[in-house]
């Protein structure tokens, strides 16, 4: 296991989604407000708007939060102006770092960033110089509980999807960006219960770190997905799992 699908498993063992949900209501809000003022805020003709109230709504946002994110975005409330950008660079024994963040404030987020990078023994790179490691595509995860393994693989296939595959107790469905909605659409209308619908960046190629170097990697990720301006982080590191094992063992 690397890549996107190690890092959500990891996020799940430890409980940080939950011991975080502050920081993931802030983030979401962010993702909202700018899907609406990009396209408008009618979730019908926005996809990307539609794919964040779902997911919003999955961490149990309330409505209220919702409906003012989306004014903030249209801009019937006035709101802070958040600007996307991507950051690239390197951490700890070379792994590959690409960071998507929003922000009010260039140089206060690249800044930080920097520093957060060179602590850890990586290093902040130019645009480019990693993002063509990684190949964007929808992410869509179920509860293997939810639905049964053949039903669900048949019904996504046949709605675009490129692969499935179990991880723990997940389902993950992996589609290209242009199939992705058909996708999530399909599950949706058969009432198949979605843990996460997004568009994601899978690794091309890993890193396989050792104990040590692992320890530092993970430890780095935490801090960038806990920034405030940093709305995804994604790495390509690989750990084997008897690493993995003991990592987690000793933290």
């Amino acid at each position: 296991m690397s890549g996107h699908s190690k890092w959500a498993s990891i996020k799940h063992k430890k409980g940080a989604a939950d011991a975080k949900r502050g920081k993931i209501f802030t983030k979401l809000i962010k993702e909202i407000t700018v899907a609406a003022r990009i396209g408008g805020g009618d979730p019908d003709g926005n996809p990307r708007l539609r794919t964040a109230i779902l997911i919003a709504k999955g961490q149990n946002m309330p409505a209220d939060n919702i409906t003012r994110a989306i004014k903030k975005g249209t801009g019937e409330l006035e709101g802070v102006h958040y600007e996307e950008h991507t950051y690239e660079g390197y951490g700890p024994g070379g792994a590959a770092i690409f960071l998507e963040a929003m922000t009010d404030n260039k140089n206060r987020t690249v800044s930080e960033i920097r520093a957060a990078l060179g602590k850890a023994g990586g290093n902040l790179g130019e645009n480019g110089c990693v993002a063509w490691m990684f190949e964007q595509k929808g992410f869509i995860t179920v509860k293997t509980e939810a639905k049964n393994e053949e039903d669900l693989m048949e019904l996504a296939i046949e709605a675009g999807a490129d692969d499935m595959q179990t991880v723990d107790e997940h389902y993950e469905i992996i589609t290209s960006v242009e199939n992705f909605e058909a996708v999530r659409k399909a599950l949706e209308e058969a009432n198949v219960p979605m843990d996460t619908a997004e568009l994601t960046r899978i690794p091309q190629n890993t890193v396989s770190l050792d104990e040590k170097k692992g320890k530092a990697l993970l430890k780095l990720m935490d801090i960038l997905e806990d920034h405030d301006d940093i709305q995804k982080a994604y790495s390509n590191f690989d750990i084997p799992d008897d690493v993995m094992t003991a990592i987690l063992e000793s933290s």
